[in-house]
């Protein structure tokens, strides 16, 4: 954080994904790549991420739950807060969004990551399904998804049946 807090320019959001979530909130202790998204100009910030990437020797990836499903409008205000580095605050992506597209991919390490935001309390089951409700019209702009597949797994999850 603080690498990318030196880059920057000027305020910026920066919102940690996946495995930085996980390993910023401490329930893996590593995660193969830090995924970020960027709100605001991010520029400056972009451009220095090979380096620190190399002197920091870790993979970042561009990469959020809205490249992989429906995102609710106003994620940003539900971005939890981590930490502000300079003119850089750093969030968390909207976590339910977050839950969602990893059931969706439905890994066994995406299952424990969400078990775990369920367990220390950071998302609800009933909001998480809420949640779901609201995107699953926008489905369609996703065609690899299956929805009735990924309702399935999402009642599982949260123990409801639609």
């Amino acid at each position: 954080m603080r690498a990318l807090a030196r880059a920057a320019r000027g305020p910026l959001q920066v919102y940690l994904v996946g495995g930085a979530t996980a390993v910023a909130e401490g329930w893996r202790d590593s995660t193969i790549d830090i995924d970020l998204a960027f709100g605001g100009d991010a520029d400056a910030v972009l451009r220095a991420v090979p380096a620190i990437k190399d002197s920091l020797n870790v993979n970042v990836e561009l990469a959020s739950p809205a490249d992989f499903i429906p995102v609710k409008p106003g994620w940003e205000d539900r971005s939890p807060f981590i930490a502000q580095e300079g003119t850089v605050t750093f969030r968390h992506f909207d976590l339910y969004a977050q839950a969602l597209a990893k059931i969706e991919r439905g890994h066994e390490t995406d299952r424990r990551d969400v078990a775990a935001l369920l367990t220390r309390g950071l998302i609800e089951r009933d909001r998480l399904r809420e949640y779901f409700d609201a995107i699953e019209p926008e489905l369609y702009r996703f065609p690899a998804i299956d929805p009735a597949s990924f309702r399935r797994a999402v009642e599982a999850i949260t123990g409801a049946t639609g």
